[in-house]
């Protein structure tokens, strides 16, 4: 089975209504403690009149700010509907069969600032902190997460393939066993030219994730069946790892 590694979105759509968060009832409930303290972390900064610039957003998201403070009574959804943006767009969850959607929720991790990781599935509700944020009595949340991470992640992901789109800033909270991980870049390239891309990386990393979780025939054991899967819609080529880094397939696209 290929597991897919995939960062929060920046922005998030609130759910309408719906039960708050059960910490004891999301994935990997052996982090059900650290959740909580930075949880009541977070709710204690955002309540600061310095919030703002402590989590880096700008006054537009004050709103967003304001809901970090009471995110225990927030109503929930699953974390498929929370998250998107360009990149959970792409993967387009809601267009998929009652299949690909168990599929999904089976297969998604999203390594998170706030959760540690969830399941596609899990209930939570919107809210605002990136993994680059430090929060009083817990510290950068890349440092506190890893060692956490390392222990409740590992059994759940050992024999399978970690497909990890992950932004550079969620790397660091957790580094999975390289010989069964593959990183995902993208490029473009025109007369020979090649160039790294931001928002088309996460556009077509969000594409890979459905096309992986959509397309027939059995799913890549390995790296080199990975590389031909993602060969099946783009031009790619797969870097391999080391006792120390993962595999990494480039997507070329056009320029």
């Amino acid at each position: 089975m290929v597991l897919i590694l995939l960062p929060p979105s920046e922005g998030k759509t609130p759910a309408d209504a719906g039960a708050p968060v059960d910490l004891a009832k999301l994935q990997f409930p052996e982090l059900s403690q650290a959740r909580q303290e930075v949880l009541e972390a977070l709710a204690a900064v955002s309540a600061q009149k310095n919030a703002l610039s402590h989590l880096g957003v700008g006054a537009s998201l004050a709103h967003e700010v304001v809901r970090n403070t009471r995110l225990d009574l927030e109503p929930a959804a699953p974390a498929h509907s929370i998250y998107s943006g360009v990149l959970y767009d792409a993967l387009g969850y809601g267009t998929m069969t009652p299949t690909q959607k168990r599929k999904a929720d089976d297969a998604v991790v999203v390594v998170s600032g706030l959760w540690g990781a969830v399941g596609f599935a899990d209930s939570i509700p919107a809210y605002r902190l990136s993994m680059s944020v430090g929060l009083p009595g817990v510290g950068k949340l890349a440092s506190y997460w890893k060692p956490k991470l390392g222990s409740a992640l590992s059994s759940h992901v050992q024999g399978h393939l970690l497909v990890d789109c992950r932004s550079s800033t969620y790397l660091a909270a957790w580094a999975p066993d390289p010989a069964r991980t593959v990183a995902v870049n993208v490029f473009t390239e025109r007369d020979g030219t090649r160039k790294v891309v931001s928002h088309f990386a996460k556009h077509t990393r969000g594409e890979l994730a459905r096309h992986l979780l959509t397309r027939r025939g059995k799913a890549p054991e390995t790296p080199a069946q990975l590389a031909k899967a993602a060969e099946e819609k783009w031009a790619v080529e797969l870097v391999a790892g080391s006792a120390r880094k993962a595999h990494t397939l480039n997507i070329i696209l056009a320029g």
